[in-house]
């Protein structure tokens, strides 16, 4: 007798990735500076560890609202049984000025458009059941998040369709790909409903042109049935340069209104966003996410399946709190990017010494690095034992491409804000240590291929020269 479901025992979770596995070493083995000195470091998990003493001071100065009281009074009953899966108007209303304050308030949010749900994961998941059937398919560019072959595929039996990205062009999105990704999901019989990016890029690091944008606007404006979705769950986590531009943002400045009723602003219905405050406020453990749409019939399907994830009503009243709080967030904002940048050049320097570059990126809580030239050969095979060698010999747990599904080896994600400057300085320390053993080895090798490569008469000569030496 089976003792599982066919859904439960399935091989299609995606937790045999290297991904996952690497996160399996690390806690089997985890650094510890007092306790543990020769363990793996954590560089694979993509947490904002570097701002929680604001979080930590905005709630010591609001303890009635961190002991569930208003007015000094006790509100626990009232949290503790209501829960209404429309969620609380006031975290509603905070949540969405929150995500316009990110984006510089160049365009708002309606928050009777707004559905809560229990993370991105939820979130992700929960547009997949809405807008696609089992064995439908949406086109994600590569590289991509590892999770979403979890969150996107597992239980709603959609399958993911690869945007072939490369180095070329800083894995930017073409229109060359798109179509040849569309022509792929036709060959394997799949229906395409849509696009789907993250925006910032997980794991690049880096945010979307304007030029990008356009094309997917382009896409499902030409391909009707089609929809847009973008991830925008590392918004608030752009430091440098180049500004982030929401897809909203590009709705906005083509005048595709939601009360048109041309072909063109048809489109407004057919893009939706995703949120969580896992990343920017960095508070994966509330399980707080959001989908945003402008389409009444998706808000409205998405409304009740999110009754199976839902937000704790606890967690809605503190945030709202500390979201309402225009003050906190505005320092909140701005401290966190400068924290953010200062981390990040720290890994590029540290990198940089070990003879090691970055795509270069303005954005995230990591940066994908470029160790092709550590590669004993052009293969993903040589990636993987690359991986192995750096999991176990170097004690550092990072991602390597291929999880990802990038099309090129020798690309990994390298995380650098859930731990401490020290412990980030041992990480580059360890792997500068380790790429100078590996350049010895190399020149060993190439010494040796040399000296073999020489003529018998070299040899010859030399051993005459010698004698005639002892002879004198």
């Amino acid at each position: 007798m089976k003792l599982l479901s066919s859904k439960a025992s399935c091989n299609t979770h995606g937790q045999d990735s290297s991904y996952f596995l690497g996160w399996e070493e690390y806690e089997k083995n985890p650094y510890d500076e007092a306790l543990n000195t020769k363990g793996i470091i954590q560089m694979g998990l993509a947490e904002n560890q570097l701002s929680f003493d604001i979080l930590e001071s905005w709630l010591a100065k609001n303890q009635d609202v961190a002991g569930f009281k208003r007015d000094g009074k006790s509100i626990f009953r009232e949290l503790a049984l209501f829960q209404d899966y429309h969620g609380l108007p006031s975290f509603k209303k905070a949540l969405v000025d929150f995500m316009a304050e990110i984006r510089g308030n160049k365009v708002t949010f309606d928050p009777n458009h707004i559905v809560l749900t229990a993370g991105s994961t939820s979130a992700n998941e929960t547009l997949m059941f809405c807008l696609a059937e089992q064995g439908d398919a949406f086109l994600l560019p590569t590289p991509y998040y590892p999770g979403f072959d979890r969150d996107l595929k597992w239980r709603t039996g959609v399958e993911i369709v690869p945007i072939q990205c490369t180095s070329a062009n800083n894995f930017q999105i073409t229109e060359s790909a798109l179509q040849q990704a569309r022509e792929e999901a036709k060959k394997r019989n799949l229906r395409v409903k849509g696009v789907l990016v993250t925006n910032p890029s997980n794991p690049l690091g880096t945010t979307m042109s304007r030029n990008e944008l356009n094309l997917l606007i382009d896409f499902i404006k030409v391909n009707k049935d089609m929809h847009l979705i973008s991830d925008e769950i590392y918004s608030g986590t752009v430091f440098s340069s180049a500004s982030f531009i929401s897809v909203m943002e590009i709705l906005k400045e083509r005048n595709y209104l939601k009360d048109s009723y041309s072909d063109a602003a048809q489109v407004w219905n057919r893009v939706h966003v995703v949120y969580s405050l896992s990343k920017d406020l960095g508070l994966p453990g509330f399980r707080v996410g959001a989908i945003y749409s402008n389409n009444d019939e998706v808000i409205a399907a998405a409304t009740k399946m999110s009754s199976f994830g839902l937000v704790s009503s606890q967690t809605q009243y503190l945030l709202s709190a500390m979201l309402g709080d225009k003050k906190f967030t505005k320092y909140y904002l701005s401290e966190n990017l400068k924290r953010l940048k200062r981390r990040q050049r720290m890994l590029i320097s540290g990198l940089q010494k070990a003879g090691i570059s970055c795509l270069k990126s303005n954005a995230g809580l990591f940066c994908w690095v470029d160790m092709r030239h550590l590669l004993s050969s052009n293969t993903f095979e040589a990636e993987m034992e690359l991986w192995k060698k750096i999991v176990y010999q170097v004690k550092l747990n990072i991602s390597p491409g291929s999880s990802c599904h990038c099309s090129e080896p020798g690309w990994f994600r390298v995380c650098f804000a859930n731990m401490t400057e020290e412990t980030l300085n041992l990480a580059m320390t360890r792997l500068t240590t380790f790429v100078a053993d590996i350049n010895v080895a190399n020149e060993s090798k190439m010494s040796s291929r040399r000296t073999r490569s020489l003529p018998s008469w070299v040899f010859r000569l030399s051993s005459r020269n010698h004698r005639e030496q002892e002879e004198r």
